[in-house]
């Protein structure tokens, strides 16, 4: 701890230096969270962990970005058109947009954000030498021809050409991939702009001891205004990286903290009821905000060899047996403490925009139904069923073991194998885990990123079909979906998808994750959204 004191003296001693007026000194402004898992690096093309997507969403900006309900708002973009068969995005840029000032530009200024900017950033991404996890975002984009796929047709005037219709795209261009990054930095700074980073963001880097401390100050410049105010209303961000958990929530317990995302279960019982609110003697110190998340927890069945007479998990009755033998409800009340929404539906999540419960139905607990299946199954009360393997990892061993017990008593011989997560995941992409737990969150707020798992193209390794799902008419609709512009259109496809999906049971869908965070009662503005991601540009710290 010791190594804080003169970091923070130097931010203490620049934010003296900043041109602010004497009312704005008497407090400074400073949000600070801790980031357990790190940050390894501050480029946009490699903000693919959340830990680092939060940092660059500070640094940078796209030309579009979500508002908290998920919806697509202009952000360096001030307008945009799509055409009618949906292949080709013009977008009208703002013509105040900066990036931060640096070295590498004259004098050590900035200069303004042109066109040509996002197609240099674009054309980078996609670049095979760059290596970036998050080139396929522009996988519907026609790079057959780089030169026309990305077109400047003036300083404010920016065109994206698509092989084919994919109404998502727009969705995708919020990703912190897509950020605009100034071709001078790439150039001066290479595999260091890691740590260098150039942005347009409300903040900039002013210094980052690797797992140590990160400090991101106000850009004096941002473009964008709430209520009449420039925004963003911090003067600075500090980051910290404790890595234990338990150690962490005490220093957000005794102010040390501004922010907490999600719960560990080292302080679970500590904070929360078993119904999921704050204990009593927490609610007058911080606050708590909850809301569906992006991320749909299941366990999977290896479905793609179906000539194996031997395994049960091949027979449809069995799998549909397994997702009525135990109690969702139960599970999520007492082993989550009412946090997650019981999996009681389809595979979409709740939180998912087009998401509607009363058209989708999927299991409940129904333990004398299962035992129904298995007797038509040809296993009554279980006799002669094969004992059943279910993989998983130690982070998710005391769900596994609730249910293990639950269909136990239906006459299954469930049999748990714990394996690391990295081992867990090759053998799902290789196909050598018949029955797993697995998750899916979001890369992009459209139903068509969770479907896409059991469109028979995408099976593992080459995509994310681990369950090796292969079912013609549920490739027939996914195809059209992506044809299909109209919202309301498009999202009846996604239920009858869903539907589909259930009756076959490809899956046992457990629960429907929940964004938790915890602030301190000196934060307003932080907001919450479904894809979990933090803005700190309408923060407020109140003294």
């Amino acid at each position: 701890m010791k190594i804080w004191i003169p970091l923070f003296i130097i931010l203490i001693a620049f934010l003296a230096g900043c041109n602010r007026s004497n009312s704005d000194r008497r407090k400074y402004q400073i949000f600070k969270y801790n980031e357990y898992a790190g940050i390894t690096s501050l480029d946009p093309a490699f903000a693919r962990s959340m830990n680092n997507m939060w940092a660059v969403n500070q640094l940078f900006n796209g030309l579009v970005q979500f508002d908290e309900k998920l919806k697509v708002t202009p952000c360096i973009a001030k307008s945009w058109t799509i055409s009618n068969n949906g292949q080709t995005y013009l977008f009208h840029l703002r013509t105040d947009v900066w990036f931060h000032s640096d070295t590498v530009f004259p004098q050590g200024k900035s200069r303004k954000v042109v066109a040509n900017d996002f197609v240099y950033s674009f054309n980078r991404l996609i670049n095979p030498k760059v290596a970036s996890p998050g080139a396929w975002v522009f996988e519907p984009v026609d790079i057959t021809n780089p030169v026309s796929a990305f077109e400047a047709l003036n300083d404010s005037t920016l065109v994206i050409h698509l092989k084919k219709a994919f109404p998502p795209f727009l969705g995708l261009l919020c990703m912190q991939y897509c950020s605009v990054v100034p071709p001078e930095a790439i150039m001066r700074y290479g595999d260091d702009f890691r740590n260098h980073p150039v942005g347009t963001g409300p903040f900039q880097l002013k210094l980052w001891k690797e797992g140590v401390k990160m400090v991101l100050t106000r850009n004096p410049h941002y473009f964008e205004i709430e209520n009449g105010k420039q925004l963003p209303f911090l003067d600075a961000v500090s980051i910290s990286f404790i890595v234990d958990k338990q150690a962490a929530f005490l220093e957000f317990i005794k102010g040390n903290l501004d922010f907490m995302s999600g719960i560990d279960a080292s302080y679970k019982d500590e904070v929360l009821t078993r119904s999921g609110k704050l204990k009593e003697k927490y609610k007058d110190k911080i606050n708590l905000l909850r809301q569906p998340y992006l991320n749909t927890e299941y366990l999977g069945f290896y479905v793609g060899n179906t000539t194996d007479q031997s395994n049960p998990l091949n027979d449809i009755r069995i799998r549909q047996a397994i997702n009525y033998g135990f109690d969702r409800v139960k599970m999520v009340k007492h082993l989550r403490n009412s946090i997650g929404i019981p999996g009681i539906y389809g595979f979409i999540p709740t939180g998912m925009p087009g998401f509607d419960s009363t058209k989708t139905i999927g299991y409940s607990y129904q333990p004398e139904k299962s035992r129904q299946l298995l007797l038509k199954a040809g296993y009554p009360n279980g006799r002669g069923l094969p004992p059943i393997k279910l993989i998983t990892n130690a982070s998710y061993l005391d769900l596994c073991k609730y249910i293990q017990q639950q269909l136990n008593q239906i006459g299954f011989d469930i049999r748990i194998d714990v394996t690391p997560p990295a081992t867990l995941r090759e053998m799902m992409a290789q196909g050598k885990a018949p029955f797993f737990r697995g998750s899916w969150i979001a890369d992009y707020p459209d139903a068509e990123n969770y479907l896409s798992l059991f469109y028979s193209k995408n099976h593992s390794p080459i995509g994310p079909n681990y369950t090796h799902f292969n079912n013609k008419s549920f490739d027939q609709l996914f195809e059209q979906s992506r044809t299909i512009v109209n919202d309301t259109a498009r999202y009846a496809l996604y239920t009858k998808m869903d539907h589909l999906i259930i009756n076959e049971a490809p899956i046992v869908v457990l629960y429907y994750d929940e964004v938790l965070r915890f602030t301190s009662k000196r934060v307003s503005g932080l907001g919450n959204n479904p894809m979990n991601l933090v803005t700190l540009k309408h923060v407020k710290i109140m003294f």
